[in-house]
């Protein structure tokens, strides 16, 4: 049985400042945690089903566990729906990428605040072999529980850095490019793709800041249909498209 003391501290983990004071965070759900067990975070301890623990026995062997019963499992949750298993994963630290050396496409993320869109956009990085994604400060914390249900396991693969981007966009090399999704740029598929870059996405309310412009090398925009009424696409689904228009053969 789990101890009081300890439900209570994993629930202080749905809040940020104690996630930042303990530097950890939960995932919750079979797939998010069996995909942290096999990736490279640490991961300290798992809160499982006797039921779960049976079938993941494999993954565990190295792995710190207890079983609980489902009514614990509700009190430790964020989620609506308890899962069958929560994990306890130490928060990695990463050195931002040196854009000096980039090879590939990395996204940067300007003031992105909700935790479903950056999930999603985090499981779309991993989908099109984008390693890395570095956000504003104001941007949601990408191990809210919200945010890590939301990734169904990416975020054991993607990276996810919090700068200053105008701070980091400075130190950039004249060849390296910035392409800034706005409703004002050319079609994406008109672009030159050399297969390196910085994919800039703003804000779902506000787009990109004013202050990111000047470091834009190249503005896109992802055309509409003639008889659209549409203002503009979601934050995620937009990424999505600019992903996949850049990472294609």
């Amino acid at each position: 049985m789990i101890s009081k003391a300890k439900i209570k501290f994993l629930q202080s983990l749905r809040q940020n400042k104690f996630r930042k004071e303990y530097n950890v965070f939960l995932a919750e759900g079979n797939i998010n945690v069996c995909d942290f067990l096999k990736g490279s975070l640490t991961v300290k301890e798992v809160y499982g089903t006797s039921e779960w623990i049976g079938k993941n026995k494999g993954l565990l062997k190295n792995t710190s566990f207890e079983e609980v019963s489902s009514a614990e499992l509700e009190r430790i949750t964020a989620l609506k729906n308890p899962s069958e298993v929560v994990a306890l994963i130490e928060k990695p630290a990463y050195t931002l990428p040196d854009l000096t050396q980039l090879q590939n496409y990395l996204l940067a993320l300007d003031d992105l605040r909700d935790p479903g869109n950056l999930g999603t956009i985090i499981r779309t990085a991993d989908w099109f072999g984008i390693q890395d994604i570095v956000c504003s400060g104001e941007t949601v914390d990408a191990f809210n529980p919200k945010v890590v249900q939301a990734t169904m396991g990416s975020l054991a693969r993607v990276r996810v850095h919090y700068t200053s981007l105008e701070e980091y966009f400075g130190r950039k090399p004249a060849d390296l490019k910035i392409y800034g999704a706005t409703l004002s740029g050319v079609p994406f598929e008109t672009v030159s793709k050399p297969g390196k870059g910085i994919l800039l996405i703003g804000s779902e309310a506000h787009g990109i800041s004013q202050t990111l412009y000047p470091f834009i090398d190249e503005q896109i925009r992802i055309p509409s249909a003639p008889n659209s009424g549409a203002e503009s696409l979601n934050a995620a689904v937009a990424t999505a498209l600019v992903c996949y228009e850049f990472t294609r053969d």
